[in-house]
């Protein structure tokens, strides 16, 4: 098999990349393939929201859907903690540049996103929050200090340049949304259906090792 990449447009705080974690997850036992990581800013800028009553009944709808079909666990201090947290503000910004210093820092993107998943959906921690991202980095392993100036380096315009860049190639692959995942292999590119795969690392596994030819 010759060298793949798959692109991955994402965000921290969607629920369905937290379904589709463990797809993920089977996609790095394949020889070969490269994940290359695209923050799409879904909770960003304008489009950042405050934790409120109504917001909490949306995404709690949505999580029993996204648990049934992929088996990921969603804790009780996200479920009756932060979502009833009315000071915690869902931003995209903060988690998307600690994801990026985190794959300056020795191509730890993905352990960084993996991470601020479990903190997000499981221990209901506030991942706009930088002190938070902070300790995450440091509980990967990375050095508190060397975070720091990173995090710094891609703060601002370098994030905003990135999630720009990230939404122009979701466009160009005609993704619908969040996860989008495109294969490009071969000089062929091609969006990848997951949705029928969720809870099935495995079976998604083969499907793609597949349409690498392997």
């Amino acid at each position: 098999m010759t060298d793949a990449v798959l692109h991955y447009v994402f965000d921290p705080f969607c629920g369905w990349c937290y379904g589709a974690a463990p797809l993920v997850e089977s996609l790095l036992k394949i020889n070969g393939l490269k994940v290359s990581l695209h923050g799409g800013g879904m909770m960003a800028g304008r489009a950042r929201q405050q934790v409120t009553p109504q917001l909490r009944d949306y995404v709690l709808q949505h999580d029993q859907r996204i648990a049934e079909m992929s088996g990921q666990p969603f804790g009780e201090a996200y479920k009756n903690g932060l979502l009833g947290d009315r000071s915690a503000v869902f931003d995209s910004e903060p988690p998307t540049t600690a994801i990026l210093a985190a794959e300056q820092l020795g191509e730890r993107g993905l352990d960084m996103l993996k991470r601020i998943q479990r903190a997000h959906f499981i221990d209901g921690q506030k991942v706009a929050d930088l002190t938070v991202l902070r300790a995450l980095a440091i509980d990967l392993g990375l050095d508190g200090a060397e975070f720091d100036v990173a995090y710094a380096s891609l703060a601002g315009k370098p994030t905003h340049d990135h999630i720009n860049d990230s939404r122009t190639l979701l466009g160009e692959v005609g993704g619908q949304g969040f996860p989008t995942f495109a294969l490009v292999h071969n000089q062929q590119r091609s969006v990848l259906e997951f949705g029928r795969y969720l809870g099935h690392p495995a079976e998604w596994q083969a499907s793609v090792q597949k349409a690498l030819g392997g």
